[in-house]
């Protein structure tokens, strides 16, 4: 097996959404002066891992479930193509799982120490629960993806858990307006994946996966887009109003011409091929108004 198999399989180009909940929950962190860097590495490393733990698992799960066909317009799977034996990518799931186990307790040691015993039992429920959801969107007898619970998943543990869990472990608290942003993180997430799920629309009605897409068709499902991105801005801006010190705050702002560009090919695209090139439009919005929205924070 070559090197370039196994970082075709991690897919890289997802990594750096899946550390936007990060770097927003340590820049909302920053805002209240509880920044703590030990907390923020391990976090984003434990992240990075669930992700490549989805990613592989996923490879996995659709090619066991026969849901892997050549309609299929997205990236080359590896376990399909016969790059890597399904059994091998087994192996690296439960490699990757036990890195992300390892990670993530390191991460409730440093982040919860002091704390009461009763908030350390639920961080530890979410890591476990961030693992099984990671392994089982395909895998399984009856995987959570196959169903149209993709998006809920996706906003519940890159939106809410991965923002408001890393700022409670740099400040061990929590407010009520922080779920602005983590919902904001959440939709621009789904918004991720529902363009994955509308570029594999055919595929996967053929194939029998129910994702949000097949089962209210595509013309629903770009309405459904636009909710996603304009709630996601509109979100982040109602928090910066909420909690507006300066004008590096609005820094954000600077990814919203790349969303709308992402909408008009949304509602103008003829074939889901065309919809490739939106998943790393979206990905790179998402992490660029994360970063500005943490610079902001900084230079407030």
């Amino acid at each position: 097996m070559k090197i370039q198999s196994w970082i075709q399989a991690f897919r890289l180009k997802t990594l750096p959404l899946a550390l936007s909940n990060t770097i927003v929950g340590t820049a909302l962190a920053v805002l209240d002066g509880g920044f703590r860097l030990p907390v923020f590495v391990l976090a984003a490393l434990t992240t990075v891992l669930l992700q490549i733990l989805s990613n592989i698992s996923n490879d996995y799960g659709d090619f066991i479930n026969g849901k892997d066909t050549a309609e299929r317009i997205g990236p080359k799977r590896m376990v399909q193509s016969g790059d890597i034996s399904p059994q091998t990518m087994l192996k690296a799931m439960i490699v990757v799982g036990v890195l992300c186990a390892i990670t993530g307790v390191s991460l409730i040691w440093i982040g919860l120490k002091g704390i009461n015993i009763a908030n350390t039992l639920i961080f530890g429920v979410l890591g476990i629960a961030a693992i099984a959801a990671a392994i089982q969107y395909t895998v399984g007898k009856n995987p959570y993806g196959y169903r149209g619970l993709g998006d809920l998943l996706v906003f519940i543990f890159f939106g809410l858990v991965g923002v408001l869990g890393t700022y409670f472990m740099h400040t061990q608290s929590l407010r009520w307006d922080l779920i602005l942003p983590a919902s904001a993180i959440g939709f621009l997430s789904m918004g991720v994946l529902n363009m994955n799920n509308m570029r594999d629309y055919e595929a996967d009605k053929n194939a029998g996966k129910r994702t949000i897409v097949v089962v209210f068709g595509l013309s629903k499902a770009a309405y459904y887009h636009l909710f996603l991105i304009v709630g996601a801005v509109l979100l982040m801006v109602v928090f910066t109003l909420l909690n507006y010190q300066t004008l590096w705050q609005w820094l954000f702002l600077l990814a919203v011409p790349m969303l709308l560009l992402n909408l008009k090919k949304v509602f103008s695209y003829k074939t889901g091929s065309e919809l490739l090139p939106e998943l790393a439009r979206v990905s790179i919005s998402t992490l660029v108004i994360s970063v500005m929205f943490l610079v902001g924070m900084i230079f407030r």
